[in-house]
C-alpha cells in the first residue's frame, strides 16, 4: 500500500520559516516524479516545486516561490522536504506532496495530476503565515 504522509506545517509570522516534509513509502521513489503543490480555500491546486524523476533529477519551482522555496529529496529515506524561507500571508494554504510516476519535474507542476494507479498524494499539511 503506497502512503505519502506530510509534516512540518504551522502557523508562523510573515518572513519566517518552515520546513515540510513528505514520507512516501509502498513505491519505488526514485521511478517517481516527487512535487509539492499547495491550494487555499476557494482557489485551485497550484505547483509550488517538483522534482524530475530518478536519482538526482532537476528541480522546476514556481515563478511565486523562486528564491525563497527550496526542494529537496532524499531517496533513501523516501522523503520529500520543501524548505520555505521569507513566508509571506498569501503562502497561506494547505500543502499537499505528490508522486507520479516517471513524470519530469516540468510536466508534473504544469498541472495537478489526477489520482490514479500510479499517482499519489498525501493528506495535505496546513501553513499559515500571519502578517
Amino acid at each position: 500500500q503506497v502512503q505519502a504522509v506530510e509534516s512540518g506545517g504551522g502557523l508562523v509570522l510573515a518572513g519566517g520559516s518552515l520546513r515540510l516534509s513528505c514520507q512516501v513509502s509502498g513505491l519505488v521513489f526514485t521511478d517517481y516524479g516527487v512535487g509539492w503543490f499547495r491550494q487555499s480555500p476557494g482557489a485551485k491546486r497550484d505547483a509550488v516545486p517538483c522534482f524530475d524523476w530518478g536519482v538526482t533529477g532537476n528541480p522546476y519551482y514556481a515563478d511565486s516561490v523562486k528564491g525563497r522555496f527550496t526542494i529537496s529529496k532524499d531517496n533513501a529515506k523516501k522523503t520529500l522536504y520543501l524548505q520555505m524561507n521569507t513566508l509571506r500571508p498569501e503562502d497561506t494554504a494547505l500543502y499537499y506532496c505528490v508522486a507520479d510516476y516517471g513524470k519530469f519535474a516540468s510536466t508534473l507542476c504544469a498541472r495537478p495530476p489526477p489520482v490514479s494507479g500510479t499517482t499519489y498524494w498525501g493528506q495535505g499539511t496546513q501553513v499559515t503565515v500571519s502578517s
